[in-house]
Order: C-alpha cells, then sequence, then structure tokens
C-alpha cells in the first residue's frame, strides 16, 4: 500500500536517507526513562510487515510501557495475534477511503479490500480499545466517500476526521487540505454511524 500523502513518505522514496537506531539503543533509552514515559506508540510504514514484532513489543511492555499500534488493517492476522496475547493496549487504524475508492486512494489498481474489512470487524468486536481514523483530502474524499466509511466501520467507538498537512515530501502532487467547514460536514456524516467522531490537525 502506497498512500500519496503517506506523513511517512521519506520511508518510502528515500529509506536509505533516515537515521536508524539499533535495537540495543532503543532499549537503552527505554530503560532510562521507566517511570518517566508511559506507553510507545508501534507506528511505520505498517509496522505488522516486521516479522518479529511480536518480540520487539515483548520486550518493550517487559519494561513495564503500554504499547499503541498503528496499522493500515492489512495484516489482521498479525493484529489479532498481538491483541490475543494482551501485547497492546491500543489500536488507531487508519481507513483510506470508503471500499469504492480504497485502490485510488491507496495507488494500487484493483485493490482487494478483504483484509482490511477483517481488521475493522476484528477491532468492532471490542478485544482492544481502538479508535479509527481517516486523513481527508480534497481531490480524494467527499461527504459521499465519507458515508462510505461511516458503513464501513458502522457501529465503531469512535472516529477521527485528519486535517491533511502538506509535508513537502509527498509520494502524489496537487494534493490540498478540505475546508474546516467542510470536515464539520463530514463530522456530522460520520456521526450517523459511529459513537463520536471528532477533527484533529485544525
Amino acid at each position: 500500500m502506497r498512500c500519496p500523502f503517506c506523513h511517512n513518505s521519506r520511508l518510502v522514496i528515500n529509506p536509505s536517507g533516515e537515521a536508524e537506531f539499533s535495537e540495543e539503543e532503543i532499549f537503552a533509552y527505554l530503560k532510562k526513562r521507566q517511570g518517566i514515559l508511559e506507553g510507545v506508540a508501534i507506528t511505520g510504514g505498517e509496522p505488522l510487515m516486521q516479522k518479529d514484532i511480536d518480540v520487539f513489543i515483548q520486550k518493550i511492555r517487559d519494561l513495564g510501557y503500554a504499547v499503541k499500534l498503528d496499522t493500515n488493517g492489512t495484516y489482521p492476522d498479525k493484529l489479532k495475534d498481538l491483541v490475543n496475547r494482551g501485547l497492546v493496549d491500543y489500536v488507531a487504524m487508519d481507513i483510506k477511503n470508503s471500499p469504492e475508492l480504497y485502490s485510488e486512494t491507496v495507488g494500487i489498481s484493483g485493490y482487494d479490500i478483504s483484509k482490511i474489512k477483517e481488521s475493522i470487524d476484528f477491532l468492532l468486536e471490542n478485544n482492544v480499545d481502538y479508535e479509527f481514523r481517516t486523513t481527508v483530502v480534497r481531490e480524494l474524499h467527499s461527504i459521499f466517500s465519507i458515508e462510505g466509511i461511516g458503513k464501513l466501520i458502522k457501529g465503531a467507538k469512535r472516529h477521527y476526521i485528519q486535517a491533511f498537512i502538506d509535508s513537502g515530501e509527498l509520494i502524489g502532487f496537487d494534493l490540498n487540505a478540505v475546508p474546516k467547514d467542510e470536515m464539520e460536514s463530514m463530522r456530522k456524516v460520520m456521526l450517523k454511524y459511529v459513537d463520536s467522531c471528532e477533527i484533529r490537525g485544525i
């Protein structure tokens, strides 16, 4: 999945240009901050692509930290395993768009969202605390597509509509933010389907 407005696009465009930290450095940092920090967010790219992500998270939990997982939902089996083993305290899942527009939004022709739906259904079972979130872009999202997202996650306890911010390092081009008043209209539509919907980034 190659989202054209990914906020971590540098990991896709120029991965060799990013700073690297060894596992030893990461855990030395976390050990020094025990009792100061409360939790660790596991993010990406898609962190569930990592083969030994469960081992890594277990080491974090062994230090007493809570763990938040950011995911796009493409690895439902790994998500279920981590949650069922009690390794994750909170999951934030990105919903890119309505089913009809998922392929266009992620930049993959004919993209199959069956695994996305499987992850959504699992989270809706309330096995772990969670949120769904959508970063809205004027060229890709509308009231119609928000309605589609609402139907996709119907019954969810919380959804966040996030403002798009051009980092200057986008994979796609000519993308723009949705005006605040339109985002508010989107929020009202989403409230027909979820318990809570808030706007982030404005």
